[in-house]
């Protein structure tokens, strides 16, 4: 019988003292598939997902958004498919121009094509000016000038396709 009565209290205990349903509740979330900007290029971070608490709120995913009021003028744009020193040279000046009534910190971001790839960067390595501020209503020159050695393949062309201004967090 005291069997019996200490099973009988177990279970009353853990009706009232045990975990509910809900505590154990559990749900799949999947995080989508996102790309970061930063400013030596993007990084691509694949869709996953995760076991999480029922009541377990999912934060907004805020997608990083170039300036607004923002515009670019080329000054230069120079490739030089073959320098006679086994190398090629990607020369450019593009003048950056930030239009809004407020400094902006942040980085230029641009887009070229490259023999029918187009691929983005912040073109830090080889940059003798990278316009990491540019005041209110203001300009500023991003300069670039690097050479490459052929012997990472050969080059045909390189367009210019678009120029970007992003925040720095």
């Amino acid at each position: 019988m005291k069997k019996y009565l200490k099973l009988l209290a177990l279970i009353i205990s853990s009706i009232f003292f045990g975990c509910s349903s809900t505590d154990d509740c559990t749900k799949t979330i999947v995080i989508p598939s996102r790309t970061i900007v930063t400013p030596s290029g993007s990084s691509f971070i694949p869709e996953t997902s995760e076991i999480v608490p029922c009541d377990y709120e999912i934060p907004p995913i805020q997608e990083q958004l170039p300036v607004e009021n923002f515009s670019y003028e080329v000054v230069n744009f120079e490739f030089i498919q073959n320098t006679g020193n086994n190398t090629n040279r990607l020369k450019f000046e593009i003048k950056l121009n930030n239009l809004n009534n407020f400094v902006i910190n942040g980085f230029a971001y641009i887009t070229l094509d490259v023999d029918g790839t187009v691929s983005s960067s912040g073109f830090l390595n080889g940059a003798s000016s990278i316009c990491g501020q540019i005041n209110p209503n203001s300009s500023c020159i991003f300069s670039y000038d690097k050479e490459s050695s052929l012997e990472l393949g050969l080059i045909q062309s390189i367009q210019l396709v678009n120029v970007k201004y992003y925040l720095a967090n």
